[in-house]
């Protein structure tokens, strides 16, 4: 190899470019602690309403895995929301178009730290969701494979509606008109393979894979689209 050719194990630009925004998100995240206090105080504030509300000291099953997911997915929205309001105010989309980088690289670095994001109000909320609700943790452990996938999913289409929104002055409003619709399928198969391990009598196992199968197909195919249409996203 010539001294003018990169190394093989020297970084892309568009992996550098991921790495950058990925780090420069989550010190922003540290140093302002925006986004997942106010999801994990949102989480918490919302069991309790839940709590008094449904007059339930415990709670399993269908019931259980609802109010488990609801409260995460909303709490989810906060975040979603200002995922790109720093490359609006100072001017990241501009850099990344003039950037010799593939503009999938911002997609797929936000989507990056929304899971990061998510990963660390899970756990505030589930812990919680466990004190306040459930008599038996014992299907907490798989419950984790479930809420990855569904952060997953949630990180992909989440990421691509909100650089949809960000430019509208209504984005507050769009972006939960637009997302909830499309986050239907995904919250089915999660509550589908989320009841039966939060049931009264211990966790159950009855279409676990089954369900889990279409959450990483759901994962992949809104992936996929995202990674597809990014550009034409970024450029609009």
């Amino acid at each position: 190899m010539s001294a003018g050719e990169p190394s093989a194990r020297e970084p892309t630009p568009a992996r550098r470019a991921f790495a950058a925004i990925l780090a420069k998100d989550l010190r922003v995240e540290l140093r302002t602690l925006e986004s997942i206090p106010a999801m994990a105080l949102f989480s918490v504030a919302t069991f309790i309403l839940f709590r008094y509300g449904l007059d339930r000291t415990s709670l399993d099953g269908s019931l259980a895995a609802g109010v488990l997911l609801a409260t995460l997915l909303f709490a989810a929205v906060l975040a979603i929301n200002r995922l790109f309001v720093a490359e609006l105010e100072q001017g990241g989309f501009d850099a990344i178009r003039l950037a010799p980088v593939d503009g999938s690289a911002l997609f797929a670095a936000k989507a990056a730290a929304l899971v990061v994001y998510l990963l660390a109000l899970e756990l505030v909320a589930v812990p919680a969701f466990a004190f306040f609700f459930l008599d038996s943790w014992a299907g907490l452990g798989p419950l984790c494979l479930v809420l990855v996938l569904v952060d997953l999913g949630l990180a992909a289409t989440g990421t691509l509606i909100s650089s949809m929104a960000i430019n509208s002055r209504a984005r507050d409003l769009l972006v939960p008109l637009i997302l909830l619709p499309l986050l239907v399928p995904l919250m089915i198969a999660a509550a589908g393979a989320a009841q039966p391990l939060l049931a009264a009598g211990g966790p159950g196992y009855e279409d676990f894979g089954q369900w889990l199968g279409v959450l990483t197909l759901y994962d992949a195919i809104f992936a996929l689209v995202a990674y597809a249409v990014y550009d034409f996203v970024l450029e609009d």
